[in-house]
């Protein structure tokens, strides 16, 4: 690719998923606030920091943030769904939806909601609970048969009052980390 063709691709915003899709759902009007699918140049809009009210993201450049982006848009299973707030141009919640093909239940779809965050300062708006349906909807909509997620004790209230529930003798999810030098190695692959 050209140097000036790489420009012109930098500088084209690209949705990670068709924005159409959210029109088959029903979503509320808030004004001021627009719903939408992450954009490419939603690094400018304070998406990363965001993110850093939920956990660690680390110092990712622009090209790190356009790498990975792409490649979650070229795999087709990732819905990040934000809400930006028009009047200053800022990312101010989001939800992520990772749809996992299987085998099991007739090559059925498996939703995993991942990485809710609301801005400290637009808590109290219900934007948690509002993000949380739509990635509901957006499962619902694509059929997968399940929904899931994992999160801190605290927050199963939450999770529970959207219909979330925990399952008799399989409310169990374990997890193994690894370390960040590990990590890294792996994003070289």
């Amino acid at each position: 690719m050209s140097s000036i063709e790489e420009k012109c691709f930098e500088d084209k915003e690209i949705e990670l998923f068709n924005s159409s899709i959210l029109e088959h759902l029903s979503l509320s009007h808030i004004e001021g606030l627009l719903i939408r699918p992450l954009k490419s140049k939603d690094y400018d809009r304070d998406f990363l920091q965001l993110l850093t009210q939920l956990t660690e993201v680390g110092n990712i450049s622009r090209e790190q943030f356009l790498n990975r982006f792409h490649m979650m848009k070229d795999t087709g299973s990732y819905y990040t769904i934000v809400i930006e707030d028009v009047t200053i141009g800022k990312i101010v919640a989001s939800a992520t939806l990772v749809v996992e093909q299987k085998f099991i239940h007739n090559c059925a779809l498996r939703g995993r909601l991942e990485d809710v965050v609301v801005n400290n300062k637009y808590r109290g708006k219900h934007l948690g609970k509002l993000v949380v349906k739509i990635i509901l909807q957006l499962s619902n909509y694509l059929q997968c048969y399940k929904l899931s997620l994992d999160c801190k004790d605290h927050l199963i209230p939450f999770y529970e009052s959207l219909g979330f529930k925990r399952e008799p003798n399989n409310a169990n999810y374990l997890n193994m980390r690894f370390s960040i030098e590990n990590t890294a190695k792996i994003l070289h692959l």
